[in-house]
């Protein structure tokens, strides 16, 4: 099912009652909205003096919604995530921890192979040319040891954004775009790992001790060209900056769409069948991670 993303960048009230959100204003109190707490997949709280009770953020815990906290520059700073969002959590954990190298070497060139195919694919979208990063996704080594990833890395982006475009955190527009979108996605991903009995400070690549959510980074990888779709298209309109109407439009990268083999999904619903083959890759049902394929 295709949760609902709820953006809040204005001083809204908000608690629990019977099962559902209820919204509403200091100014107005007694005009209120409710909200299904089982059609809520993200909320994001932007304002800072949004006021929100315990009992209501315990119930989107309990349904594996993803609380993403904004801090005073109005940018995502902290997450809440449900500790136990899947009946066989404990199980999945176990296969996660005891997963050896070679496994993990395999999977993350399965994710490599994904990233850079789906760059390429959206640069041939684009009218640009793709073919470059072909050599680079065809026979990726276990584990990346000769780091296509990184290599492809620096072809994409100057074919996406010209020669003089540096990918940086803390570079010219639309790095903040970008840094936006990915965001959001790797909130997105993560609340997919734990619904689907992952932990997400266990990552196969990335092993950063400061970092709290190392395998939501890997997984996203393969997505991450999803996200790269829709800062193009508000860059070459002109937006550079993050107001309001283009955060909503990049909120919408949960609902693009998404193309497996034999099915179409919406992104939201693509994480939730790649988290749920990496728990079968573990668990050694699996050999494959299920990735969609950009068109």
């Amino acid at each position: 099912m295709l949760k609902r993303a709820l953006f809040f960048s204005t001083p809204y009230c908000l608690s629990l009652c019977d099962n559902q959100m209820i919204v509403h204003t200091r100014e107005a109190p007694d005009m209120k909205k409710s909200i299904p707490i089982e059609d809520i997949g993200y909320v994001i709280l932007e304002h800072q003096q949004t006021h929100i009770t315990l009992p209501l953020l315990n119930a989107l815990s309990d349904n594996n919604v993803a609380v993403i906290l904004c801090g005073g520059n109005r940018l995502p700073n902290a997450m809440l995530m449900n500790l136990d969002a899947n009946t066989t959590q404990s199980e999945n954990f176990r296969a996660q921890i005891d997963a050896g190298e070679p496994l993990k070497k395999n999977l993350w060139k399965q994710v490599v192979e994904a990233k850079i195919r789906n760059q390429a694919a959206l640069l041939n979208k684009l009218g640009k040319d793709g073919e470059k990063l072909k050599p680079y996704y065809m026979n990726v080594k276990s584990g990346d040891t000769d780091n296509r990833e990184g290599i492809a890395a620096k072809i994409y982006w100057k074919e996406l954004f010209g020669a003089e475009f540096c990918r940086s955190r803390e570079g010219t527009p639309p790095n903040n775009l970008l840094n936006y979108g990915y965001t959001l996605l790797r909130a997105a991903v993560a609340r997919a790992l734990m619904g689907s009995g992952l932990f997400p400070q266990f990552g196969i690549f990335h092993r950063n001790r400061y970092n709290a959510f190392p395998l939501a980074d890997d997984i996203m990888e393969g997505y991450r060209p999803y996200v790269d779709e829709i800062v193009y298209q508000l860059y070459t309109q002109q937006c550079t900056q993050l107001s309001q109407e283009t955060k909503k439009e990049l909120l919408h990268i949960l609902y693009m769409d998404t193309r497996f083999p034999k099915m179409q999904r919406p992104l939201d619903v693509a994480l939730s069948i790649t988290s749920a083959s990496l728990s079968k890759c573990f668990m050694g049902i699996e050999k494959k991670i299920s990735y969609p394929r950009l068109e």
